[in-house]
């Protein structure tokens, strides 16, 4: 097993990937104490190429391997990429690309909606995969060989599997489903929170107007302050109490002192400032600058044909073999029974094709649904 803890293995290392057409890349990582993700481990495979790389070795110089992640002549290949591309934008403000995600096209190859790499990889290699690593405390060294090997088989496993996906997506012409459903990884919007945009964490359904500004305002500081003092959110202040505070409004610490979410002698602390500041920023801001807030009281998309559409949806995966969460959501689908110009994905390419036309025949009574030897079919309206 290859451990590489060099600057020299790093780029020898990286120079051999470079040469190939596809890597698999996976990552271990902590955050359960910071804001941002501690980078434990770097695991990569290719053909006859693997190695585990050390990222807490005291200099060494990540950028050889970085250079893979944007080489566009690399497929880098991930399972559920999302919180390892998080982290490496982080380090170079690029998302890595090309890429594939294996949960992706496990999804258009009829495996289920977000299925888990260990059942996945059980599936398509018969793998079996010890388990006992998982919750390791990947930050703490020496690792054990058993722990490295466990890292280590997340790439060796992927990069066995990837063309069985590849190969399987292409008999069925699907590859373009992938790239598709791809395409929304590479925002660079995804990886970063701007403290201004923080409200977007929260649920502001039914929130009154009065309490919009106190509530953007907190929701900003609180991550200015987790992302300065990398610690999780929660840690500064819970959804909870900005919620109550945009209730309340305290403007001195003595008000301030009186929400039950807020624990005593917080109001005597230099954060009790900030907060008292942010609610008055947040009272003070004009109401066309700040967000629209949701509330239930849009049209009700009708029930019944919310229903026939979800059996529509059923039967075409079943007939396509594709994952229901890849074609269309369950606000997707009341958008449609509400609007034929809904503007969601199940009405634009491909799902449009296998889904989307036929959702709108059959509101508009042209098409028919019928059991047929105990099996959902679909048939002119009429027949």
């Amino acid at each position: 097993m290859r451990v590489i803890k060099t600057n020299e293995e790093l780029e020898d290392f990286s120079t051999a990937l470079r040469r190939q057409k596809y890597a698999a890349i996976d990552t271990e990582f902590m955050r359960e104490r910071t804001y941002w993700p501690i980078l434990c481990l770097i695991q990569a495979a290719a053909d006859d190429l693997e190695a585990i790389i050390d990222p807490l070795v005291e200099d060494l110089d990540l950028t050889p391997f970085l250079e893979v992640l944007t080489d566009p002549n690399v497929v880098k290949i991930f399972h559920a990429a999302r919180q390892d591309l998080e982290i490496f934008y982080k380090l170079t403000e690029q998302v890595p690309a090309p890429l594939f995600d294996t949960q992706i096209a496990a999804m258009a190859c009829g495996y289920g909606d977000q299925i888990g790499y260990e059942p996945l990889m059980r599936g398509l290699l018969n793998a079996q995969i010890d388990k006992g690593s998982r919750f390791t405390d990947w930050s703490r060294r020496p690792l054990s060989n058993a722990q490295l090997s466990y890292a280590l088989s997340d790439v060796t496993h992927l990069r066995d599997a990837y063309p069985l996906l590849k190969d399987n997506l292409q008999k069925q012409d699907r590859t373009h489903w992938v790239e598709a459903e791809t395409e929304a990884l590479y925002d660079p919007s995804l990886y970063r929170v701007e403290p201004e945009l923080a409200w977007r964490r929260l649920k502001l359904k039914n929130v009154k107007a009065k309490e919009l500004g106190p509530l953007v305002k907190l929701a900003e500081w609180r991550e200015q302050e987790a992302q300065s003092r990398d610690v999780p959110r929660n840690r500064i202040l819970k959804d909870e109490a900005i919620f109550e505070l945009a209730r309340l409004q305290p403007q001195s610490a003595k008000e301030l002192s009186r929400a039950r979410s807020i624990p005593n002698g917080y109001e005597r602390s230099n954060a009790a400032t900030s907060i008292i500041e942010a609610v008055k920023a947040g009272i003070e801001t004009p109401r066309a600058q700040l967000p629209a807030v949701s509330r239930d009281n849009r049209q009700k998309p009708p029930a019944d044909v919310t229903d026939l559409l979800k059996v529509l949806l059923k039967r075409q995966c079943a007939h396509f073999d594709v994952a229901p969460k890849l074609i269309a959501s369950a606000s997707d689908l009341e958008e449609i029974a509400l609007n034929d110009d809904a503007d969601v994905p199940a009405l634009k390419g491909w799902r449009r094709e296998v889904f989307g036309e036929l959702a709108l025949q059959l509101k508009r009574g042209e098409i028919a649904l019928k059991l047929k030897n105990g099996v959902i079919d679909i048939t002119p309206s009429g027949d």
